[in-house]
């Protein structure tokens, strides 16, 4: 099978996907009748995908409703080591062919895909809400993000696919072209299940690689589902594998096989520092150095200077650190606060936590600093914990050094701005951070020393979005790939250069 011929009609210029508004009573019906809907197909099993052919195993993994652990979402196969390297195998025979599909044609199958999205985008959005979670506006953010990169990564593959601008010869006719690099394993978390799965499944293929999606064991459910829908939309089943097993061993022949090119990776800073170093020993009978692009992991902090907006910092430091219960690797949870302020800002922050509804962290951050809210599990059935605030934490303590990944913050007193920004930077991670300040030249000082690949000012630290904020971190955050931005698809292509003599 190959790619329908029928190409997308032309499309405007890039805009987000708007938000569904679930203040309005009719989108309300359509969400709740999304979700009686999914919860009927609970306990579906879901085979693997391998060179376009459907596959079981003995074994299996299910995956459960975080919120009502008892409930099964749906049942998916536990493969092997030797289904992985078929897998690869599989992919690198479509890619002889892929690579030679028009980017016309890829294109248009990713613009369809955006279009199956939108019709349907509550179900997808009630997915999320029972696999992973989410409550119904962050869980519609994750789609609505996928359909984004839809949009964005096929502007950007028809970009790449014209001439290229190069500087004239005289004698010679000089042009340059990208072309794919071959097979790639994409390994997404489990926190933003569609959106970065789809959104690094989408780079691949639609720059002309093939590729075997290995979700998250947490969240398979969406991305079986998103691989269905890429077929649907007219991608051949052989270029997309869907893979679900153990990431051990099943996991780390995809990353190690010689015919693997390149890995797409968003995890955690261990993880992917594991995928660096496999990918990077070659492997007998590999002839390339496989790419690598990894985000990992985040320490993000808010400064909150004494020249602030107070109610406004208060307002999206809770928003950063607690929104999706501070599962996001962009979530801020360190605050650091100018002495000047800092009790008043605390008077101002507790209460505006304990409105939000809703660990070993937790007791060793009781340790470090001082208890003010949370701190407890919430709720007789599922994984709930309060939303926490540990103030008065050093610096150099646990809680204000290693990632959590929860809804934990931790709160320092800063001296001034010059120990403020020292403190910010005294992390391994890079990823987001934020300042709220009214003095502009404070401002203009973070912009060039606050060390992190996304930074806002009198804002939130999460909330990125296509097109507006390539996202993407320094140090042991990742390879600072910024998705959603004009760079990233050239991680997934090289360039050729040919030169032709003329008379």
């Amino acid at each position: 099978m190959t790619a329908s011929a029928t190409t997308a009609a032309p499309r405007g210029e890039f805009t987000n996907e708007p938000f569904l508004d679930f203040t309005n009573a009719a989108n309300r019906k359509k969400m709740e009748d999304a979700l009686a809907s999914v919860k009927s197909q609970f306990g579906k099993e879901y085979p693997l995908v391998i060179g376009g052919e459907k596959v079981t195993t003995k074994e299996k993994i299910q995956s459960t409703n975080p919120s009502r652990p008892s409930e099964v979402i749906g049942i998916f196969q536990k493969a092997t080591v030797e289904m992985a390297n078929q897998a690869v195998e599989g992919a690198a025979r479509a890619f002889d062919r892929w690579k030679r599909v028009p980017a016309e044609e890829r294109v248009a199958c990713v613009y369809r895909t955006a279009e199956i999205l939108r019709k349907r985008r509550y179900e997808l959005d009630a997915w999320l809400v029972y696999e992973i979670g989410k409550t119904w506006p962050e869980a519609d953010a994750d789609i609505a993000e996928l359909i984004d990169f839809c949009e964005y990564y096929g502007r950007e593959a028809e970009r790449l696919a014209a001439p290229q601008p190069l500087t004239p010869m005289r004698g010679e006719k000089n042009y340059l072209r990208y072309i794919p690099l071959g097979v790639g394993v994409v390994i997404p978390p489990w926190n933003f299940a569609a959106a970065i799965m789809g959104g690094m499944t989408l780079a691949a293929i639609v720059t002309g690689n093939t590729v075997v999606v290995k979700p998250s064991s947490d969240s398979p459910a969406i991305a079986a589902i998103f691989v269905d829908i890429l077929y649907d939309a007219g991608v051949p089943r052989d270029v997309v594998s869907f893979f679900t097993g153990p990431g051990a061993t099943a996991g780390e022949a995809l990353v190690t096989h010689p015919k693997t090119r390149f890995i797409a990776f968003t995890g955690s800073k261990e993880a992917g520092l594991r995928i660096s170093e496999h990918a990077a020993k070659a492997q007998p009978g590999q002839i390339w150095i496989k790419r690598t692009i990894l985000e990992m992991g985040g320490k993000d902090a808010i400064i909150v200077d004494d020249e602030a907006d107070l109610d406004a910092a208060v307002e999206g430091v809770a928003l950063s650190a607690f929104g999706y219960q501070g599962q996001k690797c962009s979530a801020c949870s360190r605050a650091i606060v100018s002495e000047k302020i800092y009790d008043k800002f605390l008077e101002k922050l507790i209460p505006r936590v304990k409105q939000m509804k809703v660990g070993t962290y937790i007791e060793t951050g009781k340790k470090e600093g001082r208890l003010l809210t949370g701190g407890k599990q919430s709720g007789t059935e599922g994984y709930f914990i309060e939303p926490t605030v540990i103030a008065d934490v050093s610096p150099k303590a646990r809680i204000f050094q290693e990632e959590i990944f929860g809804p934990v913050l931790a709160v320092a007193k800063a001296k001034d701005f010059d120990d403020a920004l020292a403190m910010a930077n005294d992390t391994e991670f890079g990823l987001t951070g934020a300042i709220y300040s009214k003095n502009p030249k404070k401002i203009e000082r973070a912009a060039e020393e606050f060390h992190v690949g996304n930074l806002y000012f009198n804002r939130k630290c999460t909330g990125a979005m296509v097109g507006a904020h390539p996202f993407g971190g320094f140090n042991m955050s990742g390879t600072d790939s910024k998705s959603g931005g004009q760079d990233y698809l050239l991680l997934f292509v090289q360039a050729k250069t040919i030169s032709e003599k003329i008379s």
